[in-house]
């Protein structure tokens, strides 16, 4: 095991942490978490790798931003989620937040289904999207159904998601993260 590995594996560890609990307390990731978080992935990998390491980190962190840029713009997550991916991208590079991203997303996705099934939702959100479906297939033109009022009550908190994804990408083992 490489020390430096398991040293910042630590870092990454305790930065997801943090977002889960601010995530969960105050459903907010903040800024001061993501950018430091940022800050150390570039400097992790620039630390390993010189400016090769600074240019891997600096495209795992645009795509880890990008990955989540149109969820955000749609108003599907917070801007904290966003960055929060871009910090993962950071340390783990390109190829390792795309891992991230489609582990995250299914996980995400689970959650979602648990959430609106713990809250009654499940059935309501089933028909709203059957009906945007049918409307589509009849009408080749999409038309979004909006969600009853009742149906906006229940919110991802994706921090969690983020977390769970980042360990089961990494094999739930922690560090040296290669390239």
């Amino acid at each position: 095991m490489n020390w430096a590995g398991s040293f910042w594996g630590i870092l990454l560890i305790a930065v997801l942490g943090i977002a889960v609990i601010t995530d969960l307390r105050y459903r907010k990731i903040p800024n001061w978490l993501t950018f430091s978080a940022m800050a150390m992935g570039l400097a992790y990998q620039t630390g390993m790798d010189g400016w090769g390491g600074s240019l891997f980190s600096l495209k795992g962190l645009g795509l880890g931003m990008a990955l989540f840029s149109i969820p955000y713009l749609m108003g599907g997550m917070g801007a904290g989620d966003v960055k929060l991916l871009g910090a993962v991208g950071a340390f783990l590079g390109p190829q390792g937040v795309f891992g991230v991203f489609l582990y995250t997303t299914l996980v995400g996705g689970l959650y979602a289904v648990v959430l609106l099934l713990f809250h009654g939702f499940f059935t309501e959100t089933v028909r709203r999207y059957w009906t945007i479906l049918k409307i589509f297939f009849i009408t080749w033109n999409l038309i979004y159904v909006p969600a009853s009022p009742r149906e906006n009550k229940p919110r991802l908190l994706y921090g969690l998601a983020i977390a769970i994804g980042t360990f089961l990408s990494l094999g739930l083992r922690i560090p040296a993260f290669g390239k």
